[in-house]
């Protein structure tokens, strides 16, 4: 029996961004499993519609959160086509590999605008609706974010930051009714190096050094930090708010 089935209460509508692959796709699908309506957002509509495929509760939204004016645009056509917003997922992110000598402002501004302007932005956006629902805020992080990563250390501090968010917003959200908990993957199959540009040998190589700083010595499912975010939202969790839970197979304490 999911949450939705044992009470009177409207199924609860969950919103996740970078819902086309990887992480975000299956959140989705894990919420909508358990009952809930989600909104499914990213930049290509062709993944979001196979994030969809099977799944009646999951309605995919084609939109750029780092745009002008979309956080809003997003937030208004949830809550004109569901009327209500329970659980919001800062999910989408991308990857900036280099060194501090390699970095450009081509490379900075992208990356700060997804990972880090774009989730306070529609959080912002969404918080009023989230306030009316006692809602939840999740924030995809990253658990190697916690220590030294040289050669990806703009990608690391950008989660960093989102960290610090997290526990500033459930503090200052807490006397509002809206929970803020944060999801920290560790090596994970999802596509989000695809447009890296990384050779095959590359590849292994990150791969091995994941490999060798992961206590349980495998890489993790996209549908295992599903779990987590979907046992954080649960009403069970009502009393947990400000909490970054790590889902990394112990690298983070290695």
């Amino acid at each position: 029996m999911n949450s939705n089935d044992d009470d009177s209460r409207p199924a609860r509508v969950v919103l996740v961004t970078g819902a086309g692959t990887g992480i975000g796709r299956a959140t989705a699908r894990a919420f909508a499993a358990e009952g809930a309506w989600v909104i499914a957002v990213g930049r290509r509509a062709e993944p979001l519609g196979e994030t969809a495929e099977g799944y009646e509760r999951i309605t995919p939204l084609a939109a750029d959160i780092t745009a002008e004016g979309e956080p809003e645009r997003i937030v208004r056509t949830v809550t004109e086509t569901r009327g209500r917003l329970d659980v919001l997922v800062n999910n989408a992110g991308i990857v900036g590999t280099g060194n501090l000598g390699t970095y450009t402002r081509e490379m900075i501004d992208p990356l700060l605008a997804t990972n880090l302007i774009a989730p306070v932005l529609l959080t912002q956006a969404a918080l009023p609706v989230l306030e009316r629902s006692g809602g939840v805020i999740v924030n995809i992080t990253t658990s190697v974010g916690q220590r030294a990563w040289p050669g990806n250390s703009l990608y690391a501090a950008s989660k960093s930051a989102l960290e610090l968010l997290t526990r500033s917003w459930a503090v200052e959200l807490a006397p509002r009714g809206v929970r803020v908990v944060a999801v920290a993957p560790g090596a994970i199959t999802t596509p989000i190096a695809d447009h890296q540009g990384w050779s095959p040998e590359q590849r292994a190589a990150i791969r091995a050094w994941q490999l060798a700083h992961t206590p349980l010595g495998r890489i993790g499912d996209p549908e295992e930090v599903a779990w987590a975010v979907t046992a954080l939202t649960a009403p069970g969790a009502s009393f947990v708010t400000g909490v970054i839970l790590p889902v990394d197979g112990g690298a983070v304490i290695s």
